[in-house]
C-alpha cells in the first residue's frame, strides 16, 4: 500500500516535505519543469520547494572558480607546501600523507571537511590536524556522523544499533516502509510495529 503522493505541480508543500523522494525524482520533477537539475539532493529539494512555494526558479550555486593553478596530482609535496583553493584528495596528497604518518593513513570524513576549510595552511599542519581527528575518535569512541542526505543509512544503521537480534533484510523492509509513509525517515521502534 502506498499512500505517497505524485511529485508535480499540485503536491501540497507539507506532501512535498513529508516523504522521501528519490535524487532521481527530484532531477526528474527539475527536469518537467525547466528547474536547474544541478546539484545535491538537499538543493534539489530546497529549489523544489521554493518553486512550490513561489513559482520562483532558484539557480543552481555555481562554487566559486578556484584561482590556484597548483596540480595536486603532480606537485612535488612538503610539509611546508600552502593548501590552496584548488586543493584535492589525490593520489600524490595520499602517498604524502603516507610517508608523514605511516601505513595507517587514511582519508576520513572529519579531516576531508577540514581540509575544505584549510585554505593558507600547510600539509604540516594537515598533518598535525589528522593526528589530533585520530586520536579524538580513539579516545571518544563517537558514533561517526553520517550526512543528511543518506537518510537511508542513518536509519539502517539506527535500527541495528536498537534491534541487534534483527537482520539487515528486516531493517531494509522496515526502511522501505518507513519512506513510503508522510514525516521524517528516522528510525523509532515503533517501526517494529
Amino acid at each position: 500500500m502506498n499512500n505517497r503522493p505524485k511529485l508535480n505541480t499540485r503536491i501540497s508543500i507539507d506532501d512535498f516535505k513529508n516523504f522521501y523522494w528519490y535524487k532521481e525524482e527530484l532531477i526528474d520533477f527539475c527536469r518537467s519543469e525547466n528547474l536547474d537539475k544541478r546539484g545535491g539532493k538537499i538543493e534539489l529539494a530546497k529549489r523544489i520547494e521554493k518553486y512550490l512555494q513561489t513559482g520562483e526558479r532558484l539557480p543552481y550555486q555555481e562554487k566559486k572558480s578556484k584561482t590556484s593553478r597548483f596540480d595536486w596530482n603532480t606537485e612535488e609535496l612538503t610539509i611546508e607546501t600552502e593548501i590552496t583553493d584548488s586543493y584535492k584528495n589525490t593520489e600524490n596528497v595520499r602517498e604524502f600523507f603516507k610517508n608523514q604518518i605511516g601505513g595507517k593513513f587514511k582519508f576520513n570524513v572529519k579531516f576531508m571537511n577540514w581540509m575544505k576549510t584549510a585554505q593558507g595552511k600547510t600539509l604540516g599542519d594537515a598533518v598535525e590536524q589528522w593526528i589530533s581527528i585520530k586520536t579524538e575518535m580513539r579516545t571518544n569512541k563517537k558514533e561517526k556522523q553520517i550526512a543528511p542526505q543518506f537518510e537511508y543509512n542513518t536509519y539502517i544503521r539506527d535500527f541495528m544499533k536498537d534491534n541487534p537480534d534483527k537482520s539487515l533484510q528486516e531493517a531494509i523492509n522496515c526502511w522501505k516502509i518507513k519512506k513510503s509513509k508522510p514525516g521524517d525517515n528516522k528510525y523509532t521502534k515503533s517501526d517494529l510495529k
